[in-house]
């Protein structure tokens, strides 16, 4: 291939975001080179599956987004994997990686979130984050492991459906008294806990872990309360930390996250920013207490963020903000659960169906306006709220519109 020729992009995160950014790029005429830089030797990967089907018993899916020859030929993408970045010179306008240098006229930075980790490094003892560690926690499960998760969030909750699944035994260990309360509320939390208990797995909210116990090999884990579970599979799923460690003193914004506008520009001239470790300000939530400033750890995001953080930093006298009703699914046992919007609200309140038959609508209002939406096995309601939201519904049209379907499902039989 001959040399390409134009301004040189590099993208810092071998990741979804990064990808996305790559062949955005290429999607937009660029045709200087193009250089993706990644901490894993693997190839840009889908992250949901190593939660869900990776963990089924049979064989594991290939997550892999492209194949090597696609990205280096088709795209003329220099891959540079196996090694992190560890430093940005931005006078130099240089990534730093090990002992090389590379340089950029226009950088996206996609480097993503580490797991938080529990303390030890005691064999099955694990978080779920990369590919190798779905590797590790799949291998667990194949032997038949008793499995403890510490944390009763998404991840963690996903991990324990994929042991009752195998028919393992599962305990999920949470220090609050409700689970996922900042993910969708205390009420909505304790709502989607009854799926554990309906499905067998060993709930304990309100106690916390004080050992992990084991002398080469995990034994079990001792609870504050002195209860000792036996265990030979233990996963972290206690969240993640956007991966900016490489970044400080390199003159870009960070506060949880690389901060950046409603372009994904950050303060430092070329750098943009996408995916889990971009901490922006969303145009569409501007009027919130929080001003729309958010950093969010979704696939839709991430995929989305990437392309227009690439196409912006090459043109960035003609940048458009990224606005964004924010959106996530989680598969546990044999039930969906998906959120649209944010969280935080003045009331949640359940339009459609009820928790107790565990199939629901419920709504979120902050102020006068419908800001979320989580269902419950109702796939088919999500997205419908997604658009309104993106549109400022008033909490009273959303009411309305709640109304209208379930009275055509009532008049449908359903």
């Amino acid at each position: 291939m001959p040399p390409r020729s134009g301004p040189r992009l590099v993208v810092v995160g071998a990741s979804l975001a990064g990808l996305r950014a790559v062949e955005a790029a290429r999607d937009a005429g660029h045709a200087g080179p193009v250089t993706l830089v990644g901490a894993e030797p693997h190839l840009p990967y889908d992250r949901p599956p190593l939660s869900k089907a990776y963990l089924e018993d049979g064989e594991a899916p290939d997550v892999r987004f492209r194949e090597e020859e696609h990205l280096r030929s088709d795209l003329g993408v220099d891959l540079e994997l196996g090694a992190p970045a560890t430093g940005l010179d931005a006078d130099a306008r240089e990534v730093v990686v090990g002992d090389r240098r590379i340089g950029y006229d226009a950088l996206v930075v996609a480097t993503g979130a580490r797991a938080r980790r529990l303390p030890g490094d005691l064999a099955g003892l694990h978080t779920l984050r990369t590919l190798d560690d779905a590797a590790a926690v799949r291998a667990a499960l194949d032997a038949g492991a008793r499995t403890v998760v510490v944390g009763a969030g998404f991840i963690g909750s996903e991990v324990a459906s994929g042991a009752r699944r195998r028919g393992l035994p599962a305990t999920i260990v949470e220090a609050l008294p409700t689970p996922l309360v900042r993910a969708v509320g205390e009420q909505m939390g304790a709502a989607l806990s009854r799926l554990h208990e309906a499905h067998g797995t060993d709930l304990r909210c309100g106690v916390g872990v004080d050992a992990v116990e084991g002398t080469d090999r995990v034994t079990g884990v001792r609870l504050s309360d002195g209860t000792v579970l036996p265990a030979d599979l233990v996963v972290a799923g206690i969240g993640a930390t956007p991966d900016t460690g490489w970044l400080e003193g390199s003159g870009v914004g960070l506060q949880d996250g690389v901060l950046a506008d409603e372009t994904l520009a950050t303060a430092l001239p070329g750098v943009y920013a996408a995916g889990d470790v971009v901490r922006w300000r969303n145009p569409l939530f501007a009027d919130l207490p929080t001003g729309g400033l958010m950093r969010i750890e979704h696939w839709t995001s991430a995929a989305e963020q990437g392309a227009r953080a690439a196409r912006n930093a090459l043109d960035p006298a003609a940048a458009t903000p990224y606005e964004t009703v924010p959106y996530f699914w989680s598969d546990w046992y044999s039930s969906r659960i998906q959120f649209v919007g944010v969280a935080t609200a003045d009331e949640i309140r359940v339009v459609s169906g009820s928790v107790e038959e565990g199939r629901f609508v419920a709504l979120y209002r902050t102020g006068d306006r419908l800001t979320g939406a989580l269902t419950l096995d109702r796939r088919a309601d999500v997205m419908k709220y997604r658009v309104r939201i993106g549109r400022r519904t008033s909490w009273a049209d959303a009411l309305a519109f709640a109304e209208e379907r379930n009275a055509a499902a009532v008049a449908a039989g359903h």
